[in-house]
């Protein structure tokens, strides 16, 4: 039998096999070898591509999906962005895009003129080709859990102008010779461009925000982002930019409407991962024909100009800005390798450049160009990828990105679950509130009367629903149906028995008029532990609240739970990305400042009172997607004023709609196994 009539693999079925089986063996090779993944999948697409054994035909599926995965690329770059510390970042976001597009620009011009002997039009846009960047290396960087860093934050902020911009003078070279390029052509361009980013950034927010509030299910969550990620893109493309433009700008809109410890962007994550991205980089691979270099000619020596010239700017570009902002060594580093890795409009200017026939036939950009530019695009990805794991690596065994929270104390956290509507609302709290790259897992508990089989039956159902939810996002999540005859009771020695320091559950439903939120179980409750105890009611889903209010009594420094209360709704705010308003004694304002600054950056601002009870103000300024945090205290300890019991009763009058967190901070335990 004829093996090779057997190849190229045509057949989409054993197309996709072979794909998933690179998907699968790559890294584990790889893995053995201490070399990144993403090395790994384009090196597989150039062995079994058209210019390797040509195993697979690189057929439409490589685009479409290599399409997609690229936009995911610029997507999940975009979503990881800590939108605070870029507002921080900005200035540096700004450098950096200036510096690696004007530097590499500058020496591609000298190089390209000097060496190559090409004309200014091609030498321009051969030179804008090095300035452009993709973040092919961004999940090394992710999985390291370095995504935050204000290094990284440059350099993805720095992605939409670098590549703005050489977009641009890739529309303007392409229409010079359409014969459309005029002043009155890139005007037009400028507001087609500007007309586009004004309907992402005013409607794809009020869009997605209305879908989360009506829209619950998982499955419709993730069709309705991808449609808004190719939406996005499409939109970009009618403005005649890339669509990976409007693929980041969507992603940076939608960012705090979809929390890092949200299921849905762990399901976002995961299908990039799993198919979208490891196809475009396979499909980088199948492109790549190394044999160019050895066909005589100028290809070695283009090929060889293209990547010195290209690490050289990006290396310069990053020592401008690590000096600028006194970075160390392995920043700058993490900076060139996040910034060197090359394809999409590199290839696009590569390509659009060679389809542009001159007046005496020749090509704008000829044969070694395109073939260099593969080259550089294998070699920038290689280097890429090696410097980004290697620097990361190293950022995280020398402990300088460790987090530095105030509190040191890892809290164990029990959700207590009763009714099935509130789950998925209690469980994102319990989620969103927990520290990053906790190993302590979450507890969840049902209490139900022993003797009631039927609500034994639900109690399972329950936590059956909040352990999917936490297995969406790989959280370790202990469950429990707890027999008791008095529900209180039940809480207080789960609570006592396991050393639980924060209990989460939902606001008590009231039966009858004259019945109260704070129902009959929490005051035995809170008068028998002393972990925090933080009641909710959420009439929003969490990540649609655009403000968070928080107000608490005087002297409430001063209890033992001042810091956990302060550093978990700064956690809070921080991963929905939105704005939180203080409200409080002047006294107590102070240490909250300065205790935020050793925390997450997040948009703040402070309302001095003098610590009594604001609800009656505050009910002015609340709104359907604010979210108001009441601190109160315990009867008996330091900062308690009367006030607090009627709390209740303030509630159901002033704010029958609003979203609510009640927090009862830590106390102080006393002989006697009170709390005060």
């Amino acid at each position: 039998m004829n093996f090779s009539s057997l190849f190229p693999v045509t057949e989409p079925t054993w197309i996709f096999l072979g794909v998933l089986c690179i998907v699968l063996f790559a890294p584990l090779l790889f893995n053995k070898l201490r070399m990144p993944h993403i090395i790994g999948m384009i090196l597989a697409g150039l062995l079994i591509g058209p210019n390797g054994l040509n195993i697979i035909e690189r057929d439409d599926s490589f685009e479409l999906f290599g399409k997609v995965g690229l936009y995911y690329i610029m997507f999940l770059a975009s979503l990881e962005i800590n939108m605070q510390e870029m507002r921080q970042a900005k200035g540096g976001a700004l450098l950096m895009g200036l510096a690696v597009f004007i530097i590499p620009i500058g020496l591609g011009m000298l190089t390209n003129m000097f060496i190559l002997k090409y004309s200014l039009i091609a030498s321009l846009l051969l030179a804008s080709m090095y300035a452009s960047y993709t973040l092919i290396s961004y999940p090394i960087v992710a999985r390291y859990g370095l995504s935050r860093l204000r290094c990284v934050n440059f350099v993805v902020g720095g992605t939409i102008i670098t590549d703005t911009l050489t977009l641009f003078v890739l529309a303007v070279v392409a229409g010079t010779f359409t014969g459309e390029a005029s002043i009155w052509m890139v005007l037009l361009m400028l507001v087609k461009l500007l007309l586009i980013v004004v309907i992402i950034i005013f409607f794809f927010p009020r869009i997605a925000r209305y879908f989360f509030r009506k829209y619950n299910d998982s499955v419709i969550q993730y069709i309705f982002v991808l449609a808004m990620l190719f939406l996005g893109a499409g939109l970009m493309e009618l403005a005649g930019m890339e669509g990976i433009l409007g693929a980041f700008i969507t992603g940076l809109v939608l960012n705090r409407l979809i929390p890092h410890s949200s299921p849905l962007m762990r399901r976002i994550d995961f299908v990039g991962n799993a198919i979208f991205i490891p196809y475009f980089l396979i499909g980088v691979g199948m492109m790549i024909d190394i044999r160019v270099l050895f066909n005589g000619g100028d290809s070695l020596l283009v090929a060889a100009v293209m990547v010195l010239t290209a690490l050289t700017g990006k290396w310069t570009a990053s020592l401008l800005v690590a000096k600028s902002y006194r970075m160390s060594a392995n920043e700058r580093n993490l900076m060139f390798g996040l910034s060197t890795s090359q394809a999409a409009a590199t290839l696009a200017a590569a390509i659009v450049g060679h389809g542009i026939i001159l007046a005496d036939g020749t090509r704008l950009l000829n044969d070694d160009v395109l073939n260099g530019t593969i080259i550089l695009i294998l070699v920038t990805c290689i280097v890429s990828s090696i410097i980004s794991d290697r620097a990361s690596r190293k950022l995280v065994v020398s402990g300088d990105v460790l987090d530095n929270p105030v509190t040191n104390l890892s809290k164990k956290t029990l959700v207590a679950l009763a009714n099935p509507l509130m789950v998925d609302k209690l469980m994102d709290l319990a989620l969103l509130v927990r520290k990053e790259n906790s190993k302590i897992p979450l507890s969840a508990i049902t209490v139900v009367l022993d003797e009631d089989k039927k609500l034994q039956a639900r109690g399972m159902k329950v936590l059956d629903a909040a352990a999917n939810i936490a297995a969406a996002v790989n959280v370790p999540l202990l469950t429990k149906v707890r027999l008791t005859t008095n529900l209180a009771h039940g809480i207080i020695h789960e609570v006592k028995e396991n050393d639980y320091r924060e209990l989460i559950l939902g606001f008590h439903k009231k039966e009858t008029a004259n019945d109260s939120f704070l129902g009959n179980v929490l005051p035995e409750v809170l008068s028998a532990i002393d972990c925090q105890v933080v009641m909710a009611r959420m009439n929003i889903p969490l990540n649609t609240v655009r403000v968070i209010h928080i107000t608490f009594p005087a002297k409430a420094e001063f209890e033992a739970g001042f810091p956990y209360w302060v550093e978990e709704t700064a956690r809070m705010a921080a991963g929905l990305g939105c704005r939180i308003m203080y409200h409080g004694h002047p006294d107590t304002m102070s240490r909250i400042q300065r205790m935020l600054k050793s925390l997450d950056p997040i948009e703040a601002s402070f309302f001095e009172t003098d610590g009594g009870n604001d609800l009656k103000r505050l009910s002015k300024v609340i709104h359907e997607d604010h979210l108001l945090i009441i601190v109160s205290a315990r009867r008996g300890s330091i900062s308690f004023r009367p006030s607090h019991d009627h709390i209740f009763v303030q509630l159901q009058r002033d704010y029958p709609n609003t979203s609510i967190l009640l927090i009862y901070p830590n106390g102080y335990k006393v002989e006697g196994g009170e709390t005060h």
